[in-house]
């Protein structure tokens, strides 16, 4: 069947396209142009002059004649397409331009590359053709010294010869007149006797030929010498001795060489045998086989021969006791010396500083007070800057280390504590590394709960304290209040005859600043505060956090020494390398002294605030220290948290089943935060109620966390920190709840929240009124029902009711019905008369009293 039976021509009426019809036709300017589809493409092709469909008289030249268009074409669309087709036509001609500038540079490289492969192939082939002429040469100096020698040898053999053969004529001449007078002398008894030619008896020519014998098998000796020492002296195998029959194996070079090495340590006296070195083996609780050999500088191998001469069928790569370990040692002639897992820890150097290499260090002061006393406010003025505008709600929730110098010069050191009651272990932080606490009270408020704390720790600590009294520009500012109020917990400041200083001082207005940084340098100056920047940095960690794109960071303050980029460190669990260094104005330094704050880089997990930084000579023993502490913790944690006797499975047992948990995850932005956080949610709760944290960390939230959250049905807590996209997704897919925080007060309220939901509700009971039964009936379809009076209170219907038999509760339940006269009532007032009848409960008599009362479930809370 042809391509257009059944079908009609695709013009303006439909169908498909017969092969080569024409389909469409416009005209550029002048020329026209036909668009012809066939079976397999479609192609413009310019129409002849005077073809058929030329445009019509009033159309536009560019656009071709609307008759022959196809329907619904319009002339803006006609040109949007001729605009298309031409910036088509011309990216395809900048894209071959490209494409041709892409091969050509190509093909640049390549000839580039191919010029750089034959220089070198040349100069390689160079070089193996002069190594090659340069043995031949060598090779050919080889034989000529060869030949040379076998000729000298060859010319004092035949020396030898030509002496060994003259030799025995002299006495055969001479025994010549002997043979003749020994027959006369005898009487002619060996006349007889045959004699040849030369009157020697018949058997000379035998021992003639003997020595000849004797004289060719020397010959042969003196040529196999001459042949090994040329062999021996010849070097390299060539082909041509290879071929040849002469000479037999060679020595090689590294015999020769080895020759040499011996006959010169020979000739210094250096042959004898090494006496044996006895070493001083360090022996822990358990050691390897292959660990042993090496700190013995013995082989392995001869380690386990002596272990399995001991019945121990071991590997190189067992661990063996200490005892056993101890018994090899000494078998081998060494001294154990007996270490335990600690020992790791002496790695660390306590140096003791002389005298000379100690200088003046600045003091470090902890700003210590209540909440909302003005502390990072005072402390922003003497900064002259603001860091209460980047605190959520104003609170300060981090310690901040910053170091400023005062009007007269000198630097000073000061750590921002936060006042809430949650931070109570970062104000003991604070208070332990600090030089002289700085309590700040505020005028108005006067001595408040954690101001005591703050006491509490500077007593702890030992260290000196200055009283700062603020808000002293506040109309109800009363100093004196705050002076009085101070006696109670032993302060006696200066103004009530006492030792501690205090100075009026205002955040606000900038009045007495002066004053409190003058008291801090004279206190710094009696403390005589010194250190020495010579030895290796010792410091202390004050808040640690993960940081994204820069991994785990540590705010350290160095207390001795100087820490310097490229130390190797251990703090606590974790062991790093300083890869930067970077201070409270947010430089980078090479090195930071001795009461430097510092924010370090390079660390290989997140420290624990607190956590005490000690720089070590190499990596290896950093690694040591930090999994021996690990080890130590993990054992800690384990004892603590197991139950070592079936009484105390039982108990635990039985206290898990009778206190409800809410199982929380918590994650924020430092260490001090998490941990703070983790301590007041563990304080939440009571003997039917507790808060279980599964997991806490610093960083943002991810997946794993996610994972774990949904495993326990727990939300999660992001405290300053946000989950990635990930872990969004991941939490509304499986219905993980996520809650964010920025202040701690809104964090606690809400645990304790959801944790008072876990609190069964408490049940009130009211009583509202008693009822006297006066008589019992029986009624068909109801059963016994009671006749009453209400003598107190009010009868309800919905009410509980209990049965009393002489002041004895005999029945509690509920009424099935309570009629007055014959109607259904809700309730019955006092002194009124109703019939009642119990819900299954039948056993009423005449006198029992009908106690009423209601039920009120109340909602606990926890304080």
């Amino acid at each position: 069947m042809s391509d257009t039976d059944g079908k009609k021509p695709l013009g303006l009426g439909g169908g498909a396209p017969r092969s080569g019809q024409v389909k469409q036709s416009f005209s550029h300017g002048r020329t026209k142009s036909v668009v012809v589809e066939t079976k397999r493409k479609r192609v413009v092709v310019p129409a002849k002059p005077g073809a058929a469909g030329a445009a019509a008289p009033g159309a536009n030249p560019h656009l071709g004649d609307p008759s022959k268009r196809p329907a619904g074409i319009s002339d803006a669309e006609m040109e949007r397409r001729l605009a298309a087709l031409k910036a088509a036509k011309a990216r395809e001609a900048e894209d071959a331009a490209k494409r041709a500038e892409d091969e050509k540079a190509r093909g640049e490289d390549r000839q580039r590359r191919r010029e750089e492969m034959e220089a070198k192939e040349r100069e390689e082939r160079e070089r193996l053709e002069a190594l090659r002429i340069k043995a031949e040469e060598e090779e050919a100096a080889r034989k000529a010294e060869a030949e040379a020698r076998v000729a000298a040898a060859a010319a004092r053999k035949a020396d030898v010869l030509g002496t060994s053969r003259r030799q025995p004529e002299r006495p055969a001449a001479a025994e010549k007149p002997a043979e003749k007078a020994a027959p006369a002398a005898a009487g002619g008894a060996d006349a007889t006797a045959p004699r040849g030619p030369n009157l020697r008896p018949a058997a000379a020519p035998a021992s003639r030929k003997s020595e000849r014998e004797r004289d060719e098998r020397a010959t042969d000796r003196d040529r196999a010498k001459t042949k090994g020492d040329e062999g021996r002296r010849s070097g390299k195998l060539t082909l041509s001795d290879a071929t040849s029959d002469e000479g037999g194996r060679q020595r090689s070079l590294a015999a020769m060489k080895r020759k040499q090495e011996k006959a010169r340590q020979k000739a210094l006296g250096l042959g004898q045998k090494s006496e044996k070195q006895v070493r001083d083996v360090q022996v822990p609780e358990t050691i390897v086989v292959s660990e042993l050999a090496n700190r013995m500088a013995e082989r392995a191998a001869d380690v386990v021969k002596s272990l399995m001469k001991m019945g121990m069928m071991v590997t190189m790569n067992q661990a063996i006791d200490a005892d056993t370990a101890e018994l090899v040692i000494e078998e081998f002639g060494h001294k154990a010396v007996r270490v335990s897992d600690a020992d790791v820890e002496q790695a660390i150097e306590t140096v003791k500083d002389r005298d000379e290499d100690l200088i003046t260090r600045p003091p470090i002061v902890t700003i210590m007070g209540h909440v909302d006393h003005g502390k990072t406010s005072l402390l922003d003025a003497i900064r002259k800057a603001n860091v209460v505008s980047g605190e959520a709600g104003g609170i300060t929730q981090h310690i901040g280390a910053y170091q400023v110098k005062t009007p007269n010069g000198q630097l000073v050191t000061f750590l921002d504590t936060p006042g809430h009651a949650a931070f109570t272990s970062m104000r003991s932080r604070g208070a332990q590394v600090t030089d002289i606490v700085v309590l700040v009270v505020a005028a108005d408020d006067a001595v408040m709960p954690q101001t005591v704390e703050a006491i509490a720790h500077a007593k702890a600590a030992k260290v000196p304290l200055i009283v700062a009294i603020n808000k002293m520009d506040k109309p109800g500012a009363d100093a004196t209040k705050v002076r009085t109020d101070l006696l109670q917990h032993e302060i006696v400041v200066e103004a009530m005859s006492g030792e501690v200083q205090d100075v009026e001082v205002s955040a606000k207005t900038g009045k007495g600043l002066d004053n409190l940084l003058e008291a801090i340098a004279l206190q710094a100056e009696i403390l005589e505060l010194r250190s020495n920047p010579k030895r290796a940095a010792q410091g202390a960690v004050i808040e640690a956090k993960l940081d994204v794109g820069r991994g785990p960071v540590a705010t350290v303050l160095v207390q001795s020494g100087t820490l310097r980029k490229g130390d190797i460190f251990v703090v606590g669990e974790q062991w790093g390398k300083v890869r930067a260094l970077i201070n409270d104005k947010g430089e980078t330094v090479l090195e930071a002294g001795p009461s430097v704050p510092v924010e370090v880089l390079g660390l290989n997990g997140t420290p624990q605030a607190g956590d005490v930084l000690n720089v070590v000579e190499t990596e290896a023993q950093a690694r040591e220290i930090a999994a021996y502490r690990e080890k130590v913790i993990k054992d800690k944690r384990a004892a603590a948290g197991a139950a070592t006797t079936l009484e105390q499975l039982m108990a635990k047992a039985k206290a898990d089943k009778s206190v409800a948990e809410l199982p929380v995850l918590v994650k924020a932005d430092v260490q001090g935060s998490a941990e703070a956080i983790v301590q007041a949610l563990e304080k939440v709760g009571n003997e039917e109620v507790r808060v279980r944290i599964l997991h806490s960390g610093v960083g943002a939230i991810t997946d794993t966390d996610v994972g774990l959250a949904e495993a326990s049905n727990a939300p999660i807590i992001g405290f300053n920190v946000r989950a990635n996209a990930s872990a969004r997704n991941s939490a509304h897919q499986k219905g993980v709840e996520i809650r964010y925080y920025s202040i701690i007060y809104d964090l606690v309220d809400d645990i304790k929240k959801a944790a008072s939901g876990l609190l069964k509700a408490e049940v009130r009971e009211t009583f509202i009124g008693y009822a006297q039964i006066k008589e019992v009936f029986k009624v068909t379809g109801v059963g016994m029902v009671a006749g009453c009076i209400v003598t107190e209170g009010v009868a309800r219907r919905s009410a509980g009711v209990r049965l009393l038999r002489d002041n004895v509760v005999i029945h509690e339940g509920t009424l099935k019905t309570l009629k007055r006269y014959k109607d259904e009532v809700k309730e019955v007032q006092s002194g009124q008369e109703c019939g009642m009848a119990f819900e299954r409960y039948e056993d009423i008599r005449q006198g029992d009293v009908i106690e009423i009362f209601e039920r009120e479930e109340v909602q606990r809370t926890l304080a």
